[in-house]
């Protein structure tokens, strides 16, 4: 989302997309902030531990706790979501990752003339295979080893972006100004104004998943035991991730004017091309990024997505498994086909997801407003210890 999406983005909607992006970023921390903090409100701790959170729960258990007539309509709710949610995970995290992962393995490694090029269906088999490793088999040391890699690619993604940016710095005033005149355009790439605001939009929230309340399902394993100190913890990812790392992608690819070439360039090609003409060297270091931001994603999403079809299925192993091969068996398929069609498909699908997560964020607002207000008025007693404190106990072994 943050390499590839950036492209598209800019792409069909023009260098104006990326103003309306960041907004989205922005405004994605409150969102995010919400569902978050009721996801770790009203997760499922299980007798063994284990624990099952997100849209799911608080749309059954918090609306027939705030609104004891509406536990019929949560429950409808959550199905919609936990059926959405299965299909999005195949979009956005199965399809769309191992194509561009694809895409740029292909790239580098001689283009259409190269010996990868025309199968898909080769790579992607490769790809499921690993993934589904950790996916199905629980091989826990792949995820472990991409966890560890996953953030010093980040790292040295940013520094590649930043060497970009230094070499044409002469550059980013006029690139701002691209992207404020194209966010305020009556001309334009696909509609000018409307055309990078629907663009924007779609690409902040398939780059941060704020609003489309996945991140909660994570979020609500974490260890804490106050929901507002996850919301916290969240809201600072779509700012991060969308108003920071997205922004470097977009300079990048603006201010090389690689988005201008054509010639049927997109998604992660043309950013790989933008890096390309300060560091002719990075594009295979890219693929390799590609490659583990992809994986690492396409874990993340399958987690996601079984947590979704086990709620459906009541923990149903038959289901669950079911569900899991299917989505790796989508990702072999997202390698064979254009990238056009697979970002509609995720895009509406991501969009369906959203809908009834959101009518629940909305209704449950009094109860993160309650929970926000309660977590600061314990903050100032002292009644919840600061990290320092925290960190004080534990040497003294307490």
């Amino acid at each position: 989302g943050n390499i590839a999406g950036v492209a598209v983005a800019i792409t069909i909607g023009g260098p104006g997309a990326v103003f309306w992006m960041i907004l989205a970023g922005l405004l994605g921390m409150t969102t995010k902030f919400v569902e978050c903090t009721l996801g770790t409100k009203y997760r499922l701790v299980k007798a063994d531990g284990t624990v099952s959170g997100g849209p799911m729960y608080y749309l059954t258990r918090g609306l027939k706790e705030q609104y004891p007539k509406l536990g019929g309509f949560g429950w409808g709710l959550a199905i919609i979501f936990a059926i959405c949610t299965m299909l999005g995970a195949i979009g956005a995290g199965a399809m769309f990752q191992a194509n561009q992962a694809y895409a740029q393995f292909v790239n580098v490694t001689g283009g259409a003339e190269g010996f990868m090029a025309g199968k898909g269906w080769l790579f992607g088999l490769v790809y499921a295979a690993l993934a589904g490793a950790v996916v199905i088999g629980g091989i826990t040391r792949i995820g472990s080893v991409t966890s560890k890699l996953v953030p010093s690619m980040a790292a040295l993604y940013i520094l590649a972006c930043l060497v970009v940016i230094g070499a044409n710095i002469d550059q980013v005033p006029a690139a701002f100004a691209a992207i404020f005149h194209g966010a305020f355009s009556a001309e334009g790439v696909a509609g000018g104004v409307i055309g990078a605001l629907i663009m924007g939009f779609r690409r902040a929230s398939f780059s941060n998943e704020a609003g489309l309340g996945s991140s909660a399902i994570a979020h609500s394993t974490i260890k804490t035991k106050e929901p507002v100190s996850a919301g916290i913890v969240a809201l600072w990812e779509p700012f991060a991730d969308t108003v920071v790392i997205c922004t470097m992608s977009a300079l990048v690819i603006i201010i090389t004017g690689a988005y201008l070439t054509g010639g049927g360039v997109e998604g992660v090609q043309l950013t790989s091309a933008a890096f390309g003409t300060v560091m002719p060297w990075f594009p295979p270091i890219l693929a390799f990024i590609v490659l583990l931001f992809a994986f690492s994603t396409t874990i993340t999403w399958g987690y996601y997505g079984a947590k979704a079809a086990s709620f459906l299925a009541r923990e149903s192993k038959g289901v669950l498994y079911g569900f899991k091969f299917f989505y790796l068996g989508m990702a072999v398929l997202g390698c064979t086909m254009q990238l056009s069609s697979i970002v509609d498909i995720a895009d509406g699908l991501l969009f369906i997801m959203a809908i009834p997560n959101l009518v629940g964020a909305y209704l449950l607002a009094p109860v993160v407003k309650r929970e926000l207000n309660h977590y600061w008025a314990r903050l100032k007693r002292g009644e919840i210890p600061t990290r320092a404190q925290i960190e004080a106990s534990t040497r003294a072994g307490n």
